[in-house]
């Protein structure tokens, strides 16, 4: 199987009309026009019955201690963890592309609704939660369940650039066993052993005017 985007080239820079999160010289950040990329793929098995997206970020702290902090630097031998920026499930095996801006365009404070996607334009498809659901929880403004793709965001202090991976797995099941609001991480639980193929593009984005791409 095969990926491709129209948005991004596999190993390059995340273009900031898909981020969550801009450069800003006066406050670090500022936010981004969050559309989702095109997705386009093929050279699927015959046998497919759905398929999924995940998006991850590998490269996220697993510390906050240092996390966008004036005079600190977020180190580079600090151990990462996987942030889920968007898992798609149940898309039909007729589905071979995504349009960009088609399920998210623009930041909603206190997150996209779901599992259940309003006027979806694939139907069927549900959305699972992102762990921006975690990362705002503590903030009045913006707290609440994040559905859907949310672009990237990293600590605008990291040393490191992330990396965004994006996945499509052919599945041979055509509804993955997931219920109430589940997560990127519930999703990749369920589909272990459905798995007919996968392929990823990844893209690189960086907040830190510090670290070159």
């Amino acid at each position: 199987m095969k990926l491709s985007s129209d948005s991004f080239k596999d190993g390059s820079v995340i273009p900031g009309e898909f981020a969550f999160c801009v450069p800003d010289a006066k406050t670090h950040v500022a936010l981004g026009a969050n559309r989702n990329p095109h997705l386009a793929w093929n050279d699927v098995p015959a046998a497919t019955k759905s398929f999924v997206v995940i998006v991850h970020d590998p490269d996220v702290p697993s510390r906050g201690d240092d996390v966008n902090q004036e005079g600190k630097t977020v180190p580079a031998d600090l151990p990462r963890v996987d942030f889920f920026h968007w898992s798609l499930i149940n898309l039909s095996p007729t589905t071979t592309s995504i349009a960009a801006g088609s399920f998210a365009n623009g930041v909603t404070p206190r997150g996209k609704s779901g599992p259940a996607i309003d006027a979806s334009p694939i139907a069927g498809a549900q959305h699972g939660m992102n762990d921006y659901t975690g990362w705002f929880a503590s903030d009045k403004d913006m707290s609440g369940n994040y559905f859907g793709y949310d672009g990237p965001c990293p600590p605008w202090n990291d040393s490191i650039v992330h990396h965004y991976i994006f996945t499509v797995f052919a599945l041979d099941i055509s509804s993955v066993p997931v219920g109430g609001n589940f997560t990127g991480q519930q999703v990749r639980d369920a589909i272990k052993g459905h798995i007919l193929a996968e392929a990823s593009v990844t893209g690189l984005y960086t907040l830190n005017p510090a670290v070159s791409i």
